[in-house]
């Protein structure tokens, strides 16, 4: 059975007190769901959180990695380093990250490398932009972005990855995505790794949604087939919302 998951990124946002607040208000508020509950504060935060959560159901993730070991790389964060303080996840590919910082495609795949190496879980976000939607390209945008970063590993490698569609289109532009188009792109990619590997593997994987997920439609959203939880952006730094999001299910 497919695990449910809400990841709440707080992007660039909340410092060590701040951090410190927030994880003890979640932790407050939090009553033990089924779902998988994971948070992503930035890495000034990363151990504080860490260490406030020790013992509880909630796990923490990094928002970014470097593929080197180490070297010079200023302003950057090995995966040795993250399992140093005790992260075992790691988000990569996210929409900001390919649009700000230009992350290609055969970059990202030499960061799933290292971090598969690493033993770490990874949470590898793919979405398509609004003119790819409105010509019709988002499922060719979508699985050459999938193809590109992911189709090079073996079928075992899989059960560390976690799959998040972002539709770029749908976050902060005034455009909305109905829980529909949700599930139909969910839908296509869990297609598309049935067609490289297998019916079973394409089964067990872990889509998760990012476009925009609230208290008000994580439900809805949520009871569609293929979609198996969200990945939480502005929402997650509201604990009352958070917490109604993780219980949507």
């Amino acid at each position: 059975m497919r695990k449910q998951i809400v990841a709440g990124n707080w992007k660039m946002n909340k410092d060590y007190v701040d951090s410190e607040l927030l994880v003890s208000k979640l932790l407050e508020q939090y009553n033990h769901s089924q779902t998988e509950v994971i948070i992503a504060p930035p890495f000034t935060s990363l151990l504080c959180s860490s260490n406030l959560l020790k013992g509880s159901q909630i796990n923490v993730a990094a928002q970014n990695m470097h593929f080197a070991e180490n070297g010079a790389y200023t302003g950057e964060i090995s995966a040795g380093m993250l399992k140093s303080i005790g992260i075992q996840t790691v988000i990569l590919g996210h929409s900001e990250r390919r649009a700000y910082f230009n992350e290609t495609d055969t970059l990202l795949a030499k960061k799933v490398d290292t971090a598969l190496q690493h033993s770490m879980r990874i949470i590898f976000c793919f979405g398509e932009e609004l003119a790819d939607r409105k010509s019709g390209n988002e499922e060719v945008i979508v699985e050459g972005q999938i193809k590109n970063a992911l189709f090079h590993l073996p079928a075992s490698a899989w059960e560390n990855i976690v799959l998040a569609y972002e539709p770029v289109w749908a976050i902060g532009t005034g455009e909305t995505a109905s829980p529909e188009q949700a599930q139909d792109m969910h839908a296509f990619v869990r297609k598309t790794i049935e067609n490289k590997y297998s019916s079973d593997l394409s089964s067990e994987v872990t889509i998760i949604y990012g476009g925009s997920v609230k208290s008000t439609n994580a439900k809805e959203i949520f009871s569609k087939a293929d979609v198996d939880g969200g990945l939480i952006g502005g929402a997650a730094l509201d604990v009352t919302q958070f917490t109604a999001i993780i219980n949507a299910f």
